[in-house]
């Protein structure tokens, strides 16, 4: 049975094809431009490019999209080919989380082309839309993030970064010594926490943020770098921007200095991590702390400068020492994937929970989203049920 079998139309009048789908003519009639955009740039497409696939001219697809005008019903299964998405993906009447680009805080966003950042953001439509179809079956964590209320942020004034994060770790209970298992934090107090899938047209996407939607969502790359210790900073400068800059048009260098001063008191507050620095630029001790707070040597030596206890050429000459011990014994990064507390869980539990309890399968997942059955397995890290097949040499 094909996706499209089992999906509803959604209280459109109209017929379906002779395998179950939705007719073409059906489509068309109920064609909602929104999708075809987020289809469009999840793909990875300018409209041009999407044009010329089709058969049309990009001003057509153009038009499409604005609700100008409206495919007609032959167009429609070559969209649906040239998107790789069910023709009934692009019925109108499903949730849809839409999120404009200005909504999220980028951390590489100078780096960042604009048309990754849209790929990026429909992205994170997606996610919200796979959390609300689990929400309808499974309670998640109530979200418990200052200044966040149902999907409209009303700012808490949190005052200085830093007293923020003191703040934030005295709310979550989190005591004043070393955070283990980061992420699982933050997915138990409500927050959404992904890592997409490698992909080759978003590797300058570092990670970024948005409480712009009913559920805070926090993206974490593994495109460019896999280092635990760069993941969890990342996780907690992330978290300081949904916590401060909530209310805040992102792109302002000023916000990435302060969600920095979050995640580095946050991780390693002043009070606690003070005594244990030492007064000298000694690498192999920082190293030593590295494995104790979970964060890198160089975030260690500029706390260590930020709080005094080196100067700006002492901290320049330990950095370029650092450099050249990469790669030593305690100077190496360490993969993500070591450390299982630190990958977000919450979907894929959720996702489990709601197939022990009411049977539900990627494939039933699938047709309610309108997504390919491969889409729900990805983003929920699935397993591919199809076998491997190689050559017989």
């Amino acid at each position: 049975m094909s996706v499209d079998d089992q999906l509803p139309l959604f209280g459109v009048p109209g017929g379906r094809t002779p395998t179950g789908g939705p007719s073409p003519q059906v489509v068309a009639d109920a064609f909602d431009q929104a999708r075809l955009t987020q289809a469009r740039l999840l793909a990875g497409l300018t409209k041009k490019e999407l044009a010329e696939r089709v058969g049309v001219t990009a001003a057509a697809v153009g038009q499409y999209e604005t609700g100008m005008t409206r495919p007609r019903p032959e167009l429609i299964p070559r969209l649906a080919e040239a998107l790789a998405v069910p023709a009934a993906f692009f019925l109108s009447g499903r949730p849809h989380g839409k999120l404009d680009g200005s909504m999220a805080h980028f951390r590489s966003l100078r780096s960042t082309r604009a048309h990754q950042r849209a790929k990026a953001v429909a992205f994170v439509e997606q996610v919200w839309e796979l959390t609300h179809a689990l929400e309808r079956r499974v309670r998640l964590p109530a979200v418990d993030l200052p200044g966040f209320s149902g999907g409209e942020v009303h700012v808490e004034t949190p005052g200085h970064p830093a007293q923020a994060a003191r703040a934030l770790r005295a709310r979550w209970n989190l005591g004043t010594g070393p955070i283990h298992h980061l992420v699982r934090h933050m997915e138990a107090h409500g927050i959404v926490v992904v890592v997409p899938p490698p992909d080759p047209d978003a590797d300058t996407v570092d990670a970024f943020s948005t409480s712009h939607l009913p559920r805070p969502v926090v993206v974490l790359t593994a495109n460019r770098f896999d280092d635990i210790h760069r993941h969890r900073f990342t996780a907690a400068h992330e978290l300081g921007h949904l916590v401060l800059h909530g209310d805040v048009a992102p792109g302002d260098s000023q916000q990435e200095r302060e969600a920095d001063a979050f995640a580095a008191e946050f991780l390693t507050p002043r009070d606690s991590i003070l005594p244990r620095l030492p007064g000298r630029a000694d690498l192999r001790r920082l190293a030593e702390l590295r494995d104790v707070w979970g964060v890198s040597v160089d975030s260690l030596l500029y706390r260590c400068r930020e709080l005094g206890l080196l100067s700006d050429s002492s901290a320049g000459r330990a950095y370029q020492r650092l450099k050249s011990l990469r790669g030593q014994p305690g100077f190496t990064g360490e993969p993500v994937s070591l450390y299982p507390g630190e990958q977000p869980i919450l979907l894929r539990q959720a996702f489990d929970l709601a197939a022990r309890e009411t049977g539900l399968t990627e494939h039933v997942l699938a047709a309610e989203l309108a997504w390919p059955p491969a889409r729900v397995r990805e983003l929920l890290g699935l397993p591919d049920p199809r076998p491997t097949l190689r050559l017989v040499p």
